[in-house]
Formats: structure tokens, sequence, C-alpha cells
């Protein structure tokens, strides 16, 4: 079972002891939970690890290290007209006005909605975040100034009717004290739609490189992650080759309200320099106090690359078969280093959260995916084992995610290459102890080990 053969998904699993964090939180600042077991979890959803992962393996590329070193990465934005804008002012020498309005209307006309061109924060961001590759904003920006004459002319006109358009009093409309009726929303949606109908047409040379520009193109995460663009139909969206559940305590969840009182530092020099003890009692007191809410707790996490739908997204983009392997095999290296390494930021600072390093990181590769989700169906007892309860949960959850492993192995005839890195002394003198050979699993030293 230990034979190098490569199958189509590689699945991974990993078990990580975190204390006094919060990574993920709801609209309300708490820690968010799901039901297992009979038992409330916590929980670090899917949506966090991704980004964290993306971003991740995307900061290490830019920056020259890794497997995908100089390769090109996406941006997930809503600014891709202040992006094409900026390099108009930076490389071409615009004036910023016209920088913007010209991006931002070539952008809209291609099909891409905006915010209310009357609120200044939103005017001239997308709806929606558009996942596209890192140089989307220059290629639009290059277009732009090779075809500045023709354009200009267009935006001009463009932008007048748009402007037209908003001084005109819409048809049915009230004063602002009568609620809206459905005819008055009615009539608004056929005013939009009208003025849009006036407007001049973007070219149709111009809205293709809108459209090239924003494609996933090259962009390997995008082949990774995926990505779907609903506003533009003629746009391709991507099958993601990655899937990734939500992380899990495979215990009952543990929280604190942990109060805190910050200090103001001009009070506190008053008072140290005061010099009676009524001065002193005047600055007496926190500057700030609060609650924050805290989780710890062992956490089981999941996911899987479909390596055939990785290599299907980036021929789709353009690559020879060639190409598509040889960054289908650097991706899939990134991505098992990210799984490992990258973690959500939230309160970084304050809590050293993505200082974290997994006890069990446990990789194989089968026919299908595999989550082992259930092994911890039943929640870790963690009250001493000569009370009847398992122990600490970090090593208690190694011993059935791999006795659970070596169960399914035994029955599941495709899983293979099994390979398992802890970066805990502890749990290492555990693997020492027990029988890997009944999985096929061997222990690797580094994440590099991971990938056959």
């Amino acid at each position: 079972m230990t034979e190098d053969v490569r199958s189509q998904f590689l699945s991974l699993h990993l078990l990580e002891t975190l204390v006094a964090v919060l990574p993920v939180r709801d609209e309300n600042g708490q820690p968010k939970s799901l039901v297992y077991g009979g038992a409330e979890r916590h929980m670090i959803t899917s949506q966090a690890r991704r980004r964290a992962e993306r971003v991740h393996a995307r900061n290490r590329a830019n920056a020259g290290l890794g497997a995908l070193k100089g390769r090109s990465m996406g941006i997930r934005t809503r600014e891709w007209a202040l992006l094409a804008a900026r390099e108009l002012e930076s490389a071409h020498g615009w004036e910023r006005e016209e920088a913007v309005a010209t991006a931002r209307a070539v952008i809209e006309a291609s099909g891409l909605k905006f915010g209310d061109p009357g609120k200044k924060t939103v005017a001239n961001l997308t709806k929606v975040l558009i996942f596209a590759p890192a140089d989307a904003g220059a290629r639009i920006a290059a277009h732009i100034v090779a075809h500045v004459d023709e354009l200009g002319e267009w935006r001009d006109e463009y932008l007048q009717v748009q402007a037209e358009a908003a001084k005109k009093p819409r048809r049915g409309a009230k004063k602002k004290a009568d609620a809206p009726s459905p005819e008055d929303e009615s009539a608004t949606e056929n005013a939009t739609e009208s003025a849009a109908a006036k407007l001049p047409p973007l070219a149709r040379t111009t809205r293709d490189a809108v459209l090239l520009a924003i494609a996933p193109r090259d962009a390997v995460d995008i082949a990774l992650y995926g990505r779907f663009l609903a506003e533009v139909p003629d746009s391709p969206n991507v099958d993601g080759a990655v899937q990734s559940s939500h992380a899990f305590t495979v215990h009952e969840a543990e929280q604190i309200d942990d109060f805190y009182a910050a200090a103001d530092d001009a009070k506190l020099d008053r008072k140290r320099n005061a010099l009676s003890f009524l001065d002193a009692a005047d600055d007496a007191g926190a500057g700030m106090t609060g609650y924050q809410s805290l989780i710890s707790g062992t956490f089981y996490r999941h996911a899987v690359l479909d390596r055939t739908q990785l290599r299907t997204n980036l021929r789709v983009a353009g690559m020879t078969e060639g190409e598509a392997e040889e960054a289908a095999n650097a991706a899939e290296k990134e991505f098992v280093n990210a799984f490992v390494e990258a973690f959500p930021e939230a309160k970084k600072n304050s809590t050293a959260s993505t200082g974290s390093l997994p006890a069990l990181v446990l990789a194989f590769e089968g026919e299908r995916p595999y989550n082992y989700a259930a092994a911890f169906q039943l929640p870790v007892d963690e009250a001493p084992e000569s009370a009847g309860g398992d122990g600490p949960a970090g090593p208690a959850a190694v011993r059935r995610l791999l006795r659970h492993h070596a169960f399914v192995s035994r029955r599941r005839k495709d899983l293979r290459t099994a390979r398992v890195l802890t970066y805990d002394p502890r749990i290492d003198d555990l693997l020492g102890e027990l029988n890997l050979a009944a999985s096929g699993a061997t222990v690797v030293e580094n994440i590099e080990g991971l990938t056959p």
C-alpha cells in the first residue's frame, strides 16, 4: 500500500490544539459553534480556512518562495476599477479623477454592476467580489491607453447620458416621507432599465479585453479554489479542485468570557507623578474595560485535492498538457504546505494563534474523498484514564484518527501512500507505540514528505 501510485484524490486530515484564541466569530463577536454527537463543539469555518490558505500561498508565490514562485496568482476584490485607475495614474500619467471615471465606465459597460454613484464609499466598487488574476487591473489600463481616443469620446458620452438620467425625476416617485409602493419600485426599475438602454454601447473589442483580463487565465489559485461570477454569463466560472470542511473540536466546547482592562497611559503618568493623594485619586481606574470571548481545544479539520479537476482547470485556462502537469504538481505541494502552515489571522497579535503547529497531519490517496469526522462523533472525554475517561484530547484524538484510518484502509483497497507528520514530541512517542503498519502509514519528517 505504500507504492508511489497517484490517485485522483489527495485527502488531508489534521489535528491541532489551540489555547485562548478566537480565529473566527459570528456577527455578535461570539465564537462559532455546531452541535455534533449530541454535544456543542467550537467551529472554525471552511471559508476562514480557505482564505487563510489561499492568501498564504499567494503571498509566498509573490515573495518568490515555494513551489509556485513566479506563477500568476489571483486577487478577490471589489476594487478592480480603482486598481485599473491606479495603473493609469502611476504607469501612464493620468489624473486620478479621469482615470477612475474611465476605468469604472469601461468595466461597468462590460456587464459588471457597481455601487450607488451617490455614495462615495461604494460608487467605484463592484457590487460583488471578483476573483481574477492579479494583473487584471494593469491589463484593463493597458487596453484603455492603447485605445484612448475612441474610448475617451465614448466615455464622455456614457457619463453624460448617466448624469442626465440621474437628474430626471422618476415616473411615479413620491416624497421621502411616503413609503414606496410596488408601483414605485416597478417605476424605478423601469427608469433604470430605460437609462441603461440609452447608454452608448461599449466597443466589442474593449468588452472582450475586459472579460479576458478578469478571466481565470493561468492564475493557479483560481484553478485550485474556483470562482463563481454570475453577473457576466460569458465570463467563465471555475469548479474548484479543493474541498474544505469546517474544523471542529473533538470534545465539547469550552468557552471563557475574558474581562479585560486597558490602561490609559496619560492617566497613569499623571497618577505616577501626582504630588498629593487627592490628585492621584482623580486619575484612578482603567482607561477602558470590556469582555472578549476566547476558546481552547483540539480541532479536527479536513481537506481534499481533486487532481483531475485541477488539471482540467489549468488546461481550460490555456495550458498545454505538459504545462498543466508541471503547474498542478507545484500547486499540490503549495496546497499541502498552506493546509499545514496557514491559519486565520483574527486576533493574531493578542493571542499568537498563527504560531500554532499541528499535533498530527495524515495524508493519503484514494479514488474518492474520505472524511474522518465520524471518528469524533462521540466527544473525547478528557477525564483521566484512571477515572474512565480518554485522557488529554490531543493524544486521544490521534489514537482515534489513526485507528479509524487503519479500520477503513482494511476495507477500502484504493487507499494508498498514507503519510503521517507530527510536531509534538509526545505524539511522536505515541506513534512509536502504535502499529502504523496496519494502515500502511509511514512517518515523515517534514511537509514535503506528505506529498508522494
